[in-house]
């Protein structure tokens, strides 16, 4: 137990140090940080919305995993990356308000929603 508060609040502490939310502008890259995935997020304008891409890799040698979504007005769209057991996920989140895309500060997702999620414990697999 006191393993994972430890854990909990060094996450606390370097999502604390991170930016406010960044609004991008088309063609215009951002950075994104995450504690084992970094890359950028860019969008293009597209008659459907717009097409926003987001490419993360563990390292410069891993290959790299991308996220393409078109956005209309008031769309968003999220990108969960899990951590050890125990561990809350790092959430980002990408909105599209009206004219501008707004990309959050990656955080430590809230308590677990038990009306979207199942939580699997090796006790009740038993069962």
């Amino acid at each position: 137990m006191i393993r994972l508060l430890t854990a909990f609040a060094l996450s606390g502490l370097f999502l604390a140090g991170t930016s406010a939310a960044a609004e991008l502008a088309p063609g215009s890259g951002h950075s994104i940080h995450l504690p084992a995935f970094h890359g950028v997020i860019y969008y293009t304008v597209e008659q459907s919305g717009y097409r926003v891409v987001a490419t993360l890799a563990s390292s410069a040698d891993e290959l790299p995993i991308r996220f393409i979504s078109t956005l209309g007005p008031g769309q968003r769209m999220v990108i969960s990356v899990g951590q050890s057991i125990g561990l809350p996920a790092i959430d980002f989140e990408i909105l599209r308000n009206g004219d501008a895309l707004v990309v959050g500060d990656p955080i430590a997702a809230a308590a677990i929603d038990f009306m979207d999620e199942v939580v699997v414990t090796p006790a009740a697999l038993a069962q």
